[in-house]
C-alpha cells in the first residue's frame, strides 16, 4: 500500500515522486516503458525550465544529458504572414531519453519506488483509497494508495476512462536526417504559415542531424504538410537532405481558447499534459515540471479531503495557469491564425 501513486516518468511525474518522497510519503512511480525510454520531443530546456530544476533537484542539469550543440540561443518564430521575430534566451538542448532519466534517478535517490515496463489499465474509488490496475511482465495486479497522480500525458489511458468530454488533440510528425539548411543551429525555429502545417512546424538541431516536424489537427494529413513544410525549407532556407534516418509521430493536447483544465476528479489529479498545460510551440517541460511540483504538494497536505486537494492544487498552479495564457496572447499577437488565443484587453 501506497500513500500516492504516480503514472509516467517524464518531468511532471518524476518531480511529483521526489517531492512526496522527500516528505516522507510512500511514493510509487510507475513507467510502461523500459527506463531511460524515448520520447518524442524537441528537448530544448527554455529558462524558466532551467529554474525549476535548481529549485525542484537542487542541481543544474548534468552535461550528459545534453547534445550538440548544447546551448540554446532561443527561438526564432515566422508567423504566418512570413515575418520572423527572434527571442533571444539561454537555455538547454537535451535528449529527452537522457534528462528524463536523470529526473527518474533524483526521485529514486529522494526515496521514490520506482517501477518500470508497468502500465495502467484503469482505477477505481474505494472509501478513501484508489485501487490502481497495473499490468507488467508478470501479469496484472493491484495496488492502492489515498491519491492517484497521472502524469501519462495526452495518451493517458486514466484520463481517457474517467474524461466525460474528449478533449481534441494534436498529432506531430517529425522526421532526423543527416543534412544541412541555411539556418542558424543554435536556435528552435517554428513557422505558423496555414499552408505548412494546421498547428505550427519547426526545425531544430540535434547532434548534427536536423529534426523536421509538423503538428496537425488531422493525423492522416500529417506526410502530405510535412512534404509541403520540406518543399518550402529547400526553397526559402536551402534545406539539402542527405538521409532520412527516422520518423517519429506523437500526440499532445490541443490548448483551447481560455486554457481550460482538467486538474482531476475524486482521488486523481493530471498534471502536466494529462492537465492540458502547454505552452506555444509544444513547450511543455516547464509546465509539467511545476504543475507536478504543485499536484504532489497539495496530494501530500491532506490525504482525507479530496475536494482540499483538487482546491489547493487548482490555487498551487493560478501563476503557472497566467503564464500559459498570456504566452498563447503574445502568439496570438503575432500571427492571426491563433487569433482565438488572444487574451481580451482590459
Amino acid at each position: 500500500m501506497y500513500d500516492v501513486l504516480v503514472i509516467g516518468a517524464g518531468p511532471a511525474g518524476s518531480t511529483a515522486a521526489k517531492i512526496l518522497a522527500e516528505k516522507g510519503i510512500r511514493v510509487l512511480l510507475v513507467e510502461k516503458e523500459k527506463l531511460p525510454r524515448y520520447k518524442s520531443c524537441s528537448g530544448q530546456l527554455i529558462g524558466k525550465t532551467l529554474e525549476l530544476v535548481r529549485d525542484y533537484f537542487g542541481e543544474p542539469v548534468p552535461l550528459s544529458a545534453t547534445c550538440e550543440p548544447a546551448e540554446s540561443c532561443g527561438m526564432v518564430l515566422t508567423n504566418d504572414k512570413g515575418r520572423s521575430f527572434r527571442f533571444e534566451q539561454k537555455g538547454l538542448n537535451v535528449w529527452r531519453s537522457a534528462f528524463d532519466h536523470w529526473l527518474v534517478l533524483k526521485a529514486a535517490a529522494a526515496g521514490a519506488e520506482i517501477r518500470e515496463g508497468t502500465a495502467v489499465l484503469g482505477c477505481e474509488e474505494d472509501g478513501r483509497r484508489i485501487k490502481v490496475r497495473l499490468q507488467s511482465a508478470q501479469g496484472v495486479y493491484e495496488e492502492s494508495a489515498s491519491f492517484l497522480l497521472d502524469c501519462e500525458g495526452a495518451a493517458s489511458v486514466i484520463k481517457q476512462k474517467l474524461q466525460k468530454i474528449r478533449r481534441p488533440k494534436i498529432v506531430t510528425y517529425q522526421v532526423y536526417c543527416q543534412g544541412s539548411a541555411a539556418l542558424d543551429d543554435r536556435f528552435f525555429h517554428a513557422f505558423l504559415q496555414p499552408q505548412l502545417s494546421e498547428y505550427d512546424a519547426w526545425l531544430n538541431w540535434k547532434d548534427h542531424l536536423l529534426v523536421i516536424g509538423v503538428a496537425v489537427k488531422d493525423g492522416q494529413r500529417a506526410a502530405e504538410y510535412h512534404e509541403a513544410f520540406i518543399a518550402y525549407l529547400q526553397r526559402e532556407h536551402h534545406l539539402d537532405i542527405k538521409e532520412q534516418l527516422g520518423i517519429d509521430r506523437w500526440i499532445m493536447p490541443q490548448v483551447l481558447p481560455g486554457c481550460p483544465m482538467d486538474y482531476g476528479a475524486g482521488r486523481v489529479l493530471f498534471a502536466g499534459e494529462a492537465a492540458g498545460f502547454l505552452n506555444p510551440m509544444g513547450e511543455g517541460i516547464s509546465a509539467a515540471m511545476e504543475s507536478g511540483y504543485w499536484a504532489a504538494q497539495a496530494a501530500a497536505a491532506d490525504f482525507g479531503n479530496p475536494q482540499a486537494v483538487l482546491a489547493a492544487y487548482q490555487a498551487g498552479t493560478k501563476q503557472l495557469l497566467g503564464y500559459m495564457k498570456r504566452q498563447w496572447s503574445l502568439v496570438a499577437e503575432l500571427a492571426e491564425t491563433f487569433e482565438e488565443m488572444r487574451l481580451p484587453q482590459i
